[in-house]
């Protein structure tokens, strides 16, 4: 009899199941589908091993790092190339992001590069705006944008940056998400660029996320393999029906196991290889952000081979491009190629592969006064960093009761 099951195999449920298993818990693992991962995974295209989902991980609090370094990929932990992402405003040519940003919130309203994005005159009413007494903070970071900036600095800058990042308007970010100290520094600084100025002085140097030599997947079965060598059980293609027919304590790590499964996001992302000596030169830099109602249907591109050298050594002269979009496009390989000749201003005439794939990004659920114990993206929020941080959390809470 098992002492805990854990019902999805995703990540944070892998990260739970390990946490436990280490502690000299038995656990049984069950999931639904024939492998583990969930939007962590793998694909070959051009006969590339590339990610088929997120391919970096925010370094912040350090939760992904510790866990890579005990699995022994410590040497493996990638930084992507310095430079700012760019942003393909409404109209007119893409631009680089503001150096001094958090999420797109800029620390000085005024400085060249933000007006670039929102123009003088939304500038220098975010200045007044941010001078007025602070309150007290909005819940999300919408209203607390919106409300201390004004509304064309975050639509025009702070929204395309959100999407990109979380895949949501800002609207629906809550604020603690979006950085666990930026309520309390908005309060202390008294003024939101201030505390967007606190923060990036407060935090490490370097960049802000990270990735892995030969992709993020690799995380998938590097934390199988040790959860099966410390004794765990691992069955795929096992759907769970009664939550209370499973053995020992029960860890929901998939939507909808312990509470109605709420409409997710669909995200689908087409990733080409091409052939283009012009993208040597990396005209955006290692990707751009899109802003709502830009005349391209892509919300986020990713120039992967700038980003990552090792990939960059892998292709082997060829380019890897990624395109997110929130709408599936009719025709997804022929809307990326047309999309990404428009934000890289670059023709792309040689096409050696394309692949598109999709996931539902789960919407948020609170968390139920009573029932299974639950991890993952509806309670975590989006990105590696905050699913792993707060299941190995649940697990230590787990085993200190």
């Amino acid at each position: 009899m098992a002492d805990f099951s854990v019902v999805g195999g995703g990540v944070a449920g892998l990260v739970v199941a390990r946490r436990l298993a280490a502690a000299g818990a038995s656990v049984t693992v069950f999931e639904a589908s024939g492998r583990l991962g969930g939007t962590i995974a793998r694909h070959d295209v051009g006969g590339l091993a590339l990610d088929a989902g997120a391919e970096s991980f925010a370094v912040r609090g350090g939760a992904v790092e510790a866990l890579l370094v005990e699995l022994g990929l410590a040497g493996d932990i990638v930084a992507p190339a310095p430079g700012p992402a760019w942003l393909q405003p409404v109209t007119g040519d893409a631009v680089p992001l503001p150096a001094t940003a958090l999420l797109g919130i800029p620390a000085d309203p005024l400085a060249d590069d933000v007006v670039r994005v929102v123009g003088l005159a939304a500038a220098e009413r975010a200045v007044a705006l941010d001078a007025r007494p602070v309150g007290a903070v909005p819940a999300m970071l919408g209203p607390l944008v919106r409300e201390r900036l004004g509304a064309d600095v975050l639509d025009r800058l702070v929204a395309p940056v959100v999407h990109g990042v979380h895949s949501q308007h800002p609207d629906e970010l809550p604020v603690a998400r979006a950085h666990p100290a930026l309520a309390h520094a908005v309060e202390s600084a008294g003024s939101l660029s201030g505390a967007v100025s606190r923060l990036r002085a407060a935090a490490a140097p370097g960049a802000a996320v990270a990735g892995i030599r030969g992709g993020v997947n690799r995380l998938v079965p590097a934390l199988a393999d040790d959860l099966v060598r410390r004794g765990g059980d691992i069955r795929l293609g096992t759907r769970v029906g009664d939550v209370g027919a499973l053995d020992g304590t029960v860890v929901a790590a998939a939507p909808g196991v312990a509470t109605p499964a709420a409409p997710g996001r669909r995200i689908d992302l087409v990733t080409l290889v091409v052939e283009q000596d012009e993208l040597d030169a990396a005209p955006r830099g290692t990707g751009l952000l899109v802003a709502a109602g830009a005349p391209v249907g892509a919300r986020a591109l990713t120039h992967a081979t700038t980003k990552w050298a090792w990939l960059r050594e892998a292709a082997a002269g060829r380019h890897v491009i990624r395109l997110s979009y929130d709408e599936t496009p009719a025709d997804p390989v022929a809307a990326a190629v047309a999309d990404a000749e428009t934000l890289l201003g670059v023709r792309l005439p040689v096409v050696v592969d394309a692949a598109r794939v999709f996931w539902v990004r789960p919407a948020a659920a609170s968390v139920p006064s009573s029932g299974p114990t639950v991890v993952g993206e509806t309670v975590a929020g989006s990105g590696l960093a905050g699913i792993v941080a707060h299941a190995e959390r649940t697990a230590a809470d787990l085993l200190a009761r």
